[in-house]
């Protein structure tokens, strides 16, 4: 018997999409922060809100206070109300509070937009820890280097020696 498979949901916003980060660095000649307006994500920020906000399974009225008591600042669910509507767009989400919302909301898209935005990459969990190991892999290989180069040196100049002698 065969195990079945975990089927990977491309839709899936919290799964790294390696072949889409790889599709949209090809495809941008001009760095993003040279783009006229390319950091203005009012819009995009409003609809990552409601769209944590309609994706968790907390009220917003619960939201709103895990929001006041990890801040503590009182947050009301019409402050949630505001800062996710499009029509609001005199009320501004405060990045001060960006943490306290993806606790309370369960959800890190908000930190994954301001993350691209500067060139960087969001990651959790475990995947941060593979990354890591990657990152030590890379250093291990980089000091075996160095350290052949240097017992090779070493060894040229204790010929070197020998040879005089």
């Amino acid at each position: 018997m065969s195990k079945a498979r975990k089927k990977i949901d491309r839709a899936d916003s919290n799964q790294l999409d390696l072949f889409a980060v790889i599709e949209r660095l090809s495809q941008e000649a001009t760095p993003l922060s040279t783009k006229a307006g390319a950091f203005n994500i009012d819009v995009r920020l409003r609809a990552l809100l409601s769209d944590a906000l309609k994706r968790s399974p907390l009220s917003r009225e619960v939201i709103a206070g895990k929001m006041s008591e990890l801040l503590a600042v009182e947050i009301t669910k019409s402050q949630l109300d505001s800062w996710s509507a499009e029509s609001k767009e005199n009320h501004r989400f405060p990045f001060a509070y960006a943490a306290a919302f993806c606790e309370a909301t369960g959800d890190v898209e908000v930190l994954r937009l301001v993350a691209e935005l500067t060139g960087c990459y969001l990651l959790k969990g475990e995947d941060a820890l593979f990354t890591e190991l990657g990152r030590i892999e890379k250093l291990k290989e980089e000091l075996a280097k160095k350290e052949r180069l240097v017992r090779h040196t070493l060894e040229e100049l204790s010929a070197n020696r020998q040879a005089r002698k």
